[in-house]
């Protein structure tokens, strides 16, 4: 079978099981992966195989560009503390703990491995498994209304991470080959390639955005932003240097400067559109492939040391998460309590793992069972995590609004949207350039509604009014905050205020609004208890 015809069918294979995990409620990386392990044990068509070259030239460029372009630079600045912390030292604590977690558990299961690991080998298994693929995760939370800052932290954290763990890859992958490199070379490499890869980034991004600029053909801009996504990746790889680094600063460059600075506002829709659909069909293949290539019966024969594997991985997760929130629980920045496991739980690891495993060289120790032992622990954080981290979520109060809080806001919604097509009828009216007749029919329609809207809006029973007020009052200060940086920037602009002025200033909002994203009650207890304060006085 040509491999356009395999294509065309994962494609079919994929669509199926895009509508049988909605109606099921299964998160659909879930149900790709278990679509890809059955297709793969019928052996009903040739797939094409999960390789490195496919995966770096074809699907990571895609995914990470697509990620960043939607991704606001001015928030990862503003949470950067958390977010580079999971992702730069993070990783690497991840990794280590791994290892060692990982090694003193195999020690009771040597009989599996069929000798022991050494320590080098085990710090390349650490650095295989320690980036995370969370897309599952990701869907779940925009479905279901979680907290946008979690979201936030999940995606950015995840790029950023992907580039970490590929460089500690290589450097460990080193170390294990028996080469003989001291440890402020390895420091010195890894500063090469991630600062090499965020300049090369940073120049193919700028270039990108101001050709964009300088263009008024909707087809071209998204040609433009194609060559940025693959070409930072490529020319990065090429010359030695971190090609997720190169493309996610590309892609954060051509979201936050190039499509708002240059493109028209349908532009953008068309190319937000592209974007998402390339997302939704590298993701559909990828994971279906992930599914094919993983072989149960190879890892039934370990399931002890994929296991162990498995706890040594979470522990290691659990560890770093919540360090991070230790050290961040004293600033504005702290990540609640309940959060932690959440971000913990949502470390769901993917095909960039088994990639890195498959790219290991053939004479390297312990190579067929490094490739398994990822796999299985690949395999068990989709299925384990990923189909246990929504209900997981809703029991900690992370996920979801009552369905009180839904009524009232649909309501509410239907008040303004009728207030609003009155207001359009009036003008219209003014006008008279319409019928009559047809503008007073329409009129007393939308009256119609609004009111049957209000009665609705009154028969609904809120236990909790607090909450809706609380909601109401953190998004209408949040707001005014995002419109207070807007116009600080825009005095900066103007000459009006200095550039340290302005920093500081905005540095002061920025911290508000964190605050806002991760204690929301606080804040609003806070700045009410002002309010009641000075009406007693």
């Amino acid at each position: 079978m040509i491999p356009e015809t395999a294509v065309l069918l994962l494609f079919v294979a994929a669509s199926l099981l895009s509508v049988l995990s909605s109606r099921m409620r299964l998160p659909y990386t879930v149900a790709l992966v278990l679509g890809g392990l059955l297709l793969g044990g019928l052996h009903l068509f040739h797939t094409p195989v999960l390789t490195h070259d496919l995966v770096f030239n074809l699907f990571l460029p895609g995914l990470i560009f697509e990620s960043a372009y939607h991704l606001s630079a001015s928030a990862m600045w503003r949470d950067r503390l958390a977010i580079f912390g999971l992702a730069v030292p993070g990783v690497f604590l991840s990794m280590v703990v791994t290892a060692y977690v990982f090694l003193w558990s195999s020690e009771y299961l040597p009989h599996l491995s069929g000798a022991v690991i050494p320590l080098a080998v085990a710090l390349v298994f650490g650095a295989a498994v320690a980036a995370t693929d969370p897309i599952s995760v990701v869907a779940i939370f925009r479905k279901l209304m979680a907290p946008e800052r979690l979201t936030f932290m999940i995606e950015s954290e995840s790029l950023l991470n992907d580039g970490t763990a590929i460089v500690f890859f290589s450097l460990f992958l080193t170390l294990a080959e028996g080469k003989a490199v001291s440890i402020a070379h390895l420091g010195l490499d890894f500063v090469s390639e991630v600062g090499g890869g965020a300049l090369l980034g940073l120049v193919i991004g700028w270039l990108g955005s101001e050709v964009i600029k300088r263009v008024e053909d909707g087809m071209v801009e998204i040609t433009i932003t194609i060559l940025a996504a693959y070409g930072s990746f490529l020319l990065a790889i090429q010359l030695g240097y971190s090609g997720v680094i190169a493309t996610v600063v590309a892609g954060l460059l051509c979201g936050n400067y190039g499509a708002q600075k240059g493109m028209t506002a349908s532009v953008r829709m068309a190319v937000n559109i592209f974007w998402e659909y390339i997302g939704f069909a590298l993701n559909s293949l990828i994971f279906l492939l992930v599914g094919l290539t993983i072989n149960l019966l190879d890892l039934v024969h370990i399931w002890a040391l994929i296991l162990a594997a498995y706890v040594a991985v979470t522990i290691a997760r659990a560890a770093v998460v919540y360090g991070m929130g230790a050290i961040l629980s004293r600033t504005r920045a702290k990540i609640p309590l309940s959060w932690n496991f959440v971000l913990m739980w949502g470390g769901i690891r993917g095909a960039l793992s088994m990639v890195l495993a498959l790219s290991l060289p053939i004479g390297l120790p312990h190579r067929e069972l490094l490739i398994n032992l990822v796999f299985g622990v690949v395999l068990l954080t989709i299925l384990v995590q990923g189909l246990s981290i929504s209900p997981l979520a809703r029991m900690l109060k992370v996920l979801g609004k009552n369905e009180s809080d839904q009524k009232t806001e649909v309501q509410r919604l239907r008040i303004f949207l009728a207030q609003a097509d009155l207001h359009e009828l009036e003008q219209l009216q003014k006008e008279g350039l319409r019928d009559q007749r047809a503008l007073k029919a329409l009129t007393r329609y939308f009256e119609a509604e609004q009111q049957e809207a209000s009665h609705q809006l009154q028969q609904l029973d809120k236990p909790d009014s607090n909450k809706i007020l609380q909601g109401d009052f953190v998004r209408l200060y949040r707001r005014i905050l995002l419109s207070r940086k807007e116009k600080i920037n825009q005095a900066r602009s103007e000459g009006l205020l200095n550039d340290i002025s302005a920093e500081q200033l905005i540095v002061d909002i920025d911290a508000q609004l964190l605050e806002i994203a991760s204690q929301p009650e606080v804040v609003f207890a806070r700045m009410t208890d002002v309010e009641e304060d000075k009406a007693r006085a």
